[in-house]
């Protein structure tokens, strides 16, 4: 016969949804950056020897497949000093022997101290070698003006093959690019 029921009710389907598991969560990507209200401009010919080149704004600086050596320096007075030890230091471990000294000095000093009149609170000092020549530059770390008078004495430095500033995103930029051979001596023609 029928066996005895065990208190079982009806087969009622569950009054809740069946566990599942949650979600993935996938990190939230942050909303990219609109480009700045300056144009970059990217396509300007090269100055040549002696020549400085001014530029409103360019991308951010990619140094690649060279050897290069970077210092962050507090603003102060003294960071030119500083940055003149470290930058004459790598210049001769990577075997040059020009830019004399002096010469290398002047220019670290000028970008420097240019760097420091910006009023930041630090200066990055950034060289680099390729092709016999050593690029040296400063970023200041806040918004200033191009200052005509600092490229004029660049220029004036001897080995100075070209020298520029420019803003960008991480403040005001000045560089100097310098020929490591050694400069020719004069003969009179015979």
């Amino acid at each position: 016969m029928n066996e005895p029921a065990e208190n079982k009710g009806p087969k009622v389907p569950p009054s809740y949804p069946p566990r599942t598991p949650p979600p993935s969560k996938k990190p939230v990507e942050a909303p990219r950056p609109e480009p700045g209200t300056k144009p970059v401009r990217t396509a300007l010919p090269v100055p040549g020897p002696g020549q400085a080149r001014m530029e409103t704004r360019r991308p951010r600086m990619a140094v690649r497949n060279r050897r290069v050596s970077n210092w962050v320096l507090a603003a102060d007075p003294w960071a030119a000093g500083k940055a003149v030890r470290h930058v004459t230091q790598a210049v001769r471990g990577w075997e040059y022997s020009h830019p004399q000294d002096g010469c290398l000095q002047e220019t670290v000093r000028l970008l420097v101290d240019a760097a420091v009149k910006d009023a930041g609170k630090r200066v990055s000092v950034h060289l680099a070698d390729q092709d016999g020549m050593v690029l040296v530059v400063v970023l200041s770390h806040a918004e200033a003006e191009p200052d005509q008078t600092v490229l004029t004495a660049l220029a004036g430095v001897t080995g100075t093959v070209s020298c520029g500033t420019d803003a960008s995103d991480e403040g005001r930029r000045i560089w100097a690019l310098l020929s490591t051979e050694p400069p020719r001596s004069r003969t009179p023609a015979a």
